[in-house]
């Protein structure tokens, strides 16, 4: 019986799979096939070749991929430790005020990611709104505080909070409050039952907002054209500018498959550390 209700599940998922596979699994066939090819070759009819590859490596491509995953990291830490308190305040004290702090958030999407950041731009400009203001009342000319690696990464975080927060609110809701009560009662500290309790019950959502945070940080590219200029490189803006200015594909498309495999197996390895079905509610 419960060998016809999977095939009867699978039978009635294939038209979404293969719709998915058409929209998402195709695509990327496509750009490995490319990553492949010789060196500004725009058809797939060549045979296989690794000097896209070793380009990465021989002109410093490495660098600009460091670069993004290392503000990646620090803005999903940042977001972690930004997050988590507002989450467990929405899950276990705010009551029926999480809903309207739920709104406030969801209401920045409505809002293009390229507009927020222009006002970052206006308000940390030379002349803009915070210089401009300390200029004022400190009588010192100040410079922007634009283009460089912390300004990237502050917009960053803002531009992935409810990425982090939302996550995280899930994965602190399941953490039982008798057991924390429990806890209290036999003498643990707060530092323990969070560390013991807290932490260990809420890692689904910790791991899943986490995830989301990094990949889509490691491969944004907004950020750091509006906010770090020219001074700053990463690798988005590598494969950007191999596809359209260099007009190489298939030096962007190796470039791509190189950030797409190592943000996947970082996120595999991540996902085969949490309960997939305790998120899901298939836990018996």
């Amino acid at each position: 019986m419960e060998r016809i209700e999977e095939r009867q599940g699978l039978l009635s998922a294939l038209p979404v799979l293969i719709l998915l596979g058409a929209i998402f699994l195709a695509p990327l066939l496509v750009v490995a096939g490319f990553a492949f090819m010789p060196p500004k070759v725009f058809h797939l009819a060549h045979l296989p070749s690794f000097e896209n590859f070793r380009i990465f490596f021989d002109q410093g491509y490495h660098a600009p991929l460091l670069r993004s995953l290392g503000m990646a990291g620090a803005a999903t830490v940042l977001l972690f430790v930004l997050c988590y308190p507002l989450a467990y305040g929405m899950a276990k004290i705010f009551g029926r005020f999480s809903l309207a702090i739920t709104l406030a958030v969801v209401a920045t999407l409505f809002v293009s990611e390229n507009i927020r950041l222009f006002g970052w731009v206006l308000t940390l400009m030379k002349g803009g709104m915070l210089p401009g203001h300390l200029e004022a009342w400190t009588g010192l000319e100040m410079d922007g505080l634009l283009y460089n690696l912390p300004i990237i990464v502050l917009g960053l975080t803002y531009a992935y909070f409810p990425f982090m927060l939302f996550p995280l609110v899930q994965g602190i809701s399941m953490v039982p409050d008798d057991l924390r009560l429990a806890a209290s009662d036999l003498g643990a500290s707060r530092l323990r039952i969070f560390l013991e309790i807290d932490l260990p019950l809420a890692m689904p959502g910790i791991v899943v907002g986490s995830l989301l945070t990094f990949v889509l940080a490691a491969g944004a590219m907004a950020e750091s054209k509006l906010l770090g200029g020219q001074a700053v490189i990463v690798m988005a803006d590598e494969i950007e500018t191999a596809f359209t200015y260099g007009q190489n594909w298939p030096l962007g498309s190796a470039l791509a498959l190189i950030l797409i495999l190592i943000v996947g197996g970082l996120a595999i390895l991540a996902l085969s550390k949490i309960d997939l079905d305790g998120i899901m509610g298939r836990r018996s």
